[in-house]
């Protein structure tokens, strides 16, 4: 062998080693820059609920009786099936639980690599940046840690919104609850909406599963699929995610939901026919001379100047309304519908529907009654009236104002 082949294979073995070294070294930088980034979170405005700690005394504070949930004749409660759950989803609760568990865990360790990885494409985001980013005012109509499951990603690349809305739709399109998206706009300063279709790129992101709706609260089952699909978002998107912890979000549903049951009410106001029946052409003129407009559920709505639903009128029989059906229409009845969670102000709304309720039984020459068909007089309103302001003060203490953004959402 001469010398020459002898010293090709040293300078091989020493370049080897070399990188080698490189390599250990590079790893170990890395790993310290991921562990800066999940070092101790500062404040987040999205995930720490000022007074969180005390939340669950909170949970049924200024709620009425469960006995007072229904005051006839006026007050309606929606379809108790509503949240009643569905048996066959419960007997398979188990096994999609231990699927979801198997493939946190999987995405735990891709989530780990994907730290190490976004380390090397570029340097640590500074804590200020972090800081700035947690303590910008979040819209609460879009999340709130009261109603919401939300998923802190940080990505270390800027990503484009329409890529991070892509990522995990298959997953998370068979949830049944809402799921909001947010993103920090670096110029603004601001949280927004990530949309769709939008182009604009951001590193902090907000992702929230709703936690109760009128169908109940979010399923134990449904939120290992949104934890998995979240954990391995982060994982696509080469960022890092931090999830509230599980068991305290599910208590948190189930408290919420509990609260909402004893608030959801209607009221209703009939006006009947005395023998003759109502034409459909005279209750649309009449509603449309009081403002009300004809919407695409089958209803004449009344709304405040920001577009917000105070109270409907629906048809007692059958058939919905709409502009072509008015036309030959008749009825033996009509309801003025009041959403109480919905409407800010339920007591004056109340009596506005009242008095137009009233003008509709002269005009029509009808009659008002109550569910149970008994005439309705301005007395008889007292007592709903103000249970309406119980209903909706008990709403105000639990930081959830009766017609406000999150009220909108939850009875929904």
């Amino acid at each position: 062998m001469t010398d020459l082949q002898m010293g090709l294979i040293g300078f091989g073995g020493v370049a080897v080693l070399g990188v080698l070294a490189y390599n250990k070294w590079q790893e170990r930088k890395h790993r310290k820059m991921a562990e800066k980034l999940l070092s101790a979170r500062q404040t987040d405005v999205l995930l720490d609920e000022p007074g969180s700690a005390s939340s669950g005394g909170l949970a049924n504070e200024g709620a009425p009786p469960g006995d007072q949930e229904r005051i006839e004749p006026l007050l309606r409660e929606h379809p108790d099936e509503l949240r009643e759950p569905d048996a066959s989803a419960a007997t398979q609760e188990t096994a999609s639980d231990a699927s979801a568990a198997a493939l946190a865990g999987r995405s735990a360790s891709h989530a780990e690599a994907a730290a190490a990885a976004a380390a090397v494409a570029s340097p640590t985001p500074a804590a200020g940046d972090r800081a700035e980013a947690r303590d910008s005012p979040a819209p609460l109509c879009v999340l709130s840690p009261r109603i919401d499951y939300i998923a802190a990603i940080q990505v270390v690349e800027p990503i484009a919104g329409y890529r991070i809305r892509e990522a995990q739709r298959a997953t998370l399109t068979r949830l049944s609850k809402a799921v909001h998206w947010i993103g920090h706009n670096e110029d603004s300063h601001a949280w927004e909406p990530i949309l769709e279709d939008s182009e604009h790129e951001y590193r902090h992101i907000r992702v929230g599963a709703q936690l109760v709706d009128r169908k109940g609260p979010l399923a134990d089952r449904e939120l290992s699929v949104f934890k998995v699909a979240m954990q391995e978002m982060a994982t696509e998107l080469m960022g890092l995610v931090e999830l509230p912890a599980r068991e305290q979000a599910l208590q948190l549903a189930a408290q919420l939901d509990d609260f909402c049951a004893g608030v959801d009410i209607q009221i209703g106001v009939n006006v009947i026919s005395q023998g003759q029946v109502f034409a459909g052409t005279k209750l649309r003129a009449l509603a449309e001379s009081t403002g009300m407009v004809m919407d695409s559920a089958g209803r004449f709505a009344r709304c405040d100047d920001s577009g917000n639903v105070l109270y409907v009128l629906v048809n007692q029989e059958a058939d919905e309304f709409s502009a072509e059906s008015m036309k030959t229409l008749s009825t033996h009845g009509v309801t003025f519908l009041l959403d109480v969670p919905r409407v800010a102000n339920g007591d004056r709304v109340l009596t506005q529907m009242f008095d137009l309720a009233r003008r509709f039984a002269e005009a029509l020459n009808g009659a008002l009654v109550d569910d149970n068909r008994r005439p309705l007089s301005e007395a008889a309103l007292d007592p709903i009236r103000q249970q309406v302001t119980q209903f909706q003060a008990a709403m105000a203490a639990r930081e959830l104002p009766a017609g406000g953004a999150l009220a909108q959402r939850l009875f929904s």
